[in-house]
């Protein structure tokens, strides 16, 4: 069996966070996101191949993806040669499979049974199995509509709200045959999800549908990406690093310096080799990356400081993100959903 992770896009709603660094190594907590993704794989060990279908900055994706696998699955890195969207990357992908494949979007975690989805597959004779998920206002995703058996019996993707009459979407999470890729043009841009997934309706395929009703997250938007963060720290996603703890004190790496009388909250995450300087406060649901510095009197609260960012005397971050390598002078104020690319300088007393 075979895995294809989609991680080619530009992470447009992410921006400026990906600028300089694509959607799928974003860092959540002190990983690389594409790490979770490939941890939720490992509970199919018949998966002998991960293949990386890339197109924006692929190197910095190879740099990761290698350092993490061991005794892994291979990893195998395609690069389109321009972008050819879900559908065109998995043809692109067609000449190294020749079994069951199983198909992530680059940007979603979730809490989900891959075993139990790929049973269902292989035991309804599915030449396709879509993962649901219920939400809210589903008019933002791809609506997709089922039958009392669990058949997809149609596919809105981003749905008017009159066209609304379902609260489940696709979640971004398929196990497909590859027998069906013969209805994918190579060489073009083309979607899984309003072009592939109707032709299989169409032509009455068996195409089956999984609902998940555990965590699931889109983390594509910079909103999205702070919940995540917020989620795992608070026991609603189980994933690293708070998975399995019982306490509630806050995470600390061992590398990190946090002087005494530093006000620390739980829950929060300190990064290795992070300074935090003396009458600093590190309040709930905060997170200081690897290296970054904090310096006295500053607030973080509610925040995401990135590697080697720093923070100076007085300042404040509340419900912000600050980028790689960003400066937030003293007595600066960076407000809720501020968003500081990398390298970015908020000058000393201003307000952002």
């Amino acid at each position: 069996m075979k895995a294809i992770l989609l991680v080619g896009g530009f992470g447009t709603r992410l921006r400026p966070l990906t600028l300089n660094t694509p959607k799928a190594v974003v860092p959540i907590f002190d990983r690389p996101f594409l790490h979770y993704q490939l941890d939720l794989l490992e509970q199919l060990p018949e998966i002998d191949e991960v293949i990386l279908s890339l197109n924006y900055q692929p190197d910095a994706i190879e740099r990761v993806a290698g350092d993490r696998r061991g005794n892994g699955p291979r990893i195998r890195y395609l690069v389109e040669p321009r972008p050819l969207g879900t559908g065109g990357a998995v043809k692109f992908a067609e000449p190294y499979l020749d079994d069951t494949v199983v198909v992530f979007n680059g940007d979603v975690l979730a809490g989900i049974d891959l075993r139990a989805v790929v049973d269902l597959h292989r035991s309804r004779g599915a030449r396709a199995t879509i993962v649901l998920t219920p939400v809210d206002n589903p008019s933002a995703y791809g609506l997709v509509e089922t039958d009392a058996a669990g058949n997809v019996r149609a596919f809105r993707e981003k749905p008017d709200p009159d066209e609304i009459t379902c609260d489940t979407i696709n979640a971004g999470i398929y196990v497909l045959e590859p027998g069906t890729f013969d209805r994918i043009p190579p060489g073009t841009k083309y979607s899984i999800e309003r072009r592939y997934f109707p032709s299989l309706v169409e032509r009455g395929e068996t195409f089956v549908a999984y609902v998940e009703r555990g965590y699931w997250i889109d983390i594509g938007t910079a909103a999205k990406y702070m919940q995540v963060h917020r989620d795992v720290m608070g026991g609603r996603c189980a994933a690293h690093p708070f998975a399995g703890r019982a306490d509630n004190e806050p995470l600390v790496d061992t590398s990190a310096a946090v002087d005494r009388g530093v006000r620390i909250e739980a829950p929060c995450f300190v990064g290795a080799g992070a300074r935090v300087a003396a009458g600093a406060a590190i309040l709930a649901n905060s997170v200081v990356g690897a290296s970054a510095a904090v310096e006295t009197e500053a607030v973080i609260d509610g925040a995401i400081l990135w590697p080697d960012s720093a923070v100076g005397a007085g300042a404040t971050v509340r419900d912000a993100i600050v980028g790689r390598g960003a400066r937030v002078e003293a007595g600066a104020v960076v407000g809720p959903g501020s968003v500081l690319g990398d390298d970015s300088v908020v000058t000393a007393f201003s307000k952002v």
